[in-house]
């Protein structure tokens, strides 16, 4: 099934969207909002499937769904924990700047903790602020888990995984130097993310979901150009039931928390770095991976951050070429 928020106060208002995401039914007689399905997903669960079934066979009463009207699936969560899966990636921006790619980086997932108290609706404008901060889209799959305990296996991790979406992990590129350097993670650099209109069970997702990893295109448009169309499969080094055995370690999770993929990366066909799909490559999910590619090829980047008035798209289709997800389509303010 199917699940978004409609934009109402600081939560939402949960609804079951239909498969094909034209209309929607209200969900409020059986969980107001989805952090309080996913808190007592047992009970919920079959009752929001139940109605899902009713809504793709227009049994019930129902509303045009409108992707505008969404806000993120979870207006703000418990937690929000970032990846970075595609080593591939850190390895070609480590690359461009002339520094070791530990060892460790392809065994033990990177990963950190971003603000969640304000995500961005999918067609919430990006704030670049000022464009010394070099303001960057991130192309990205992420998952919602329910509770985890501490110590997961990642085999058993899997199995809390409630559901499958995606995000644009916004960056601002000239501020994340300063702020590594200063030995404490990401804070600034790291503004609010935007998710896709609507969130996915993983069953209604057939054999595009393996059980870690989200199989499909994963499609970025800049400016109405493609600019990505990596596989969210391919290259993955650590599947989500790593990242969230990963994240568990220490400390148990809530049911809501919200585990990201990374920037999704592929390798050219010849192992080195992607190329441009204009030149029959995959392309990128990131402006940084297309300026590191540039660096290396180059000696220096060509290609700029985003600026305002620039468009972003983020969206991924099933094999009948229709959006499984709905779209992230943002301008940049």
């Amino acid at each position: 099934m199917k699940l978004a928020s409609l934009k109402s106060g600081r939560d939402g208002q949960l609804v079951i969207v239909s498969d094909d995401l034209a209309w929607y039914a209200a969900a409020l007689g059986i969980a107001p909002t989805l952090q309080y399905a996913l808190d007592n997903w047992d009970m919920v669960a079959p009752r929001l499937q139940a109605l899902a079934t009713d809504l793709n066979h227009e049994v019930i009463p129902r509303e045009r769904f409108h992707e505008r009207d969404a806000a993120a699936p979870l207006p703000r969560a418990y937690q929000w924990a970032d990846g970075s899966a595609y080593v591939n990636h850190v390895a070609l921006v480590r690359q461009a700047r002339g520094a070791e790619m530990p060892d460790s980086f392809w065994h033990d997932p990177l990963m950190y903790q971003g603000g969640s108290d304000a995500f961005l609706g999918a067609r919430d404008p990006i704030p670049a602020g000022d464009p010394a901060w070099g303001c960057d889209l991130e192309a990205e799959v992420v998952v919602v888990t329910g509770d985890v305990p501490m110590g997961v296996s990642a085999d058993d991790a899997r199995a809390a995984i409630r559901l499958v979406g995606l995000t644009n992990d916004v960056s601002l590129r000239g501020l994340i130097p300063d702020e590594l350097a200063k030995g404490f993670g990401f804070f600034q650099s790291k503004p609010s993310s935007s998710f896709s209109p609507v969130f996915v069970t993983p069953d209604a997702l057939g054999r595009r979901w393996d059980g870690g990893k989200l199989h499909g295109a994963l499609c970025v448009d800049l400016n109405g150009a493609p600019l990505g169309r990596a596989d969210a499969a391919h290259d993955m080094t650590f599947d989500f039931g790593r990242l969230i055995a990963h994240a568990a370690k220490t400390r148990r999770l809530g049911a809501g928390t919200i585990i990201g993929s990374g920037t999704v990366s592929n390798r050219g066909a010849d192992g080195g770095p992607g190329r441009p799909i204009a030149e029959g490559g995959l392309g990128y999910s990131c402006l940084a991976e297309v300026r590191t590619v540039e660096t290396i090829l180059t000696g220096a980047p060509q290609t700029s951050f985003l600026k305002p008035g620039d468009t972003v798209r983020i969206w991924m289709d099933d094999d009948r070429h229709h959006s499984i997800f709905g779209a992230i389509e943002q301008l940049v303010q």
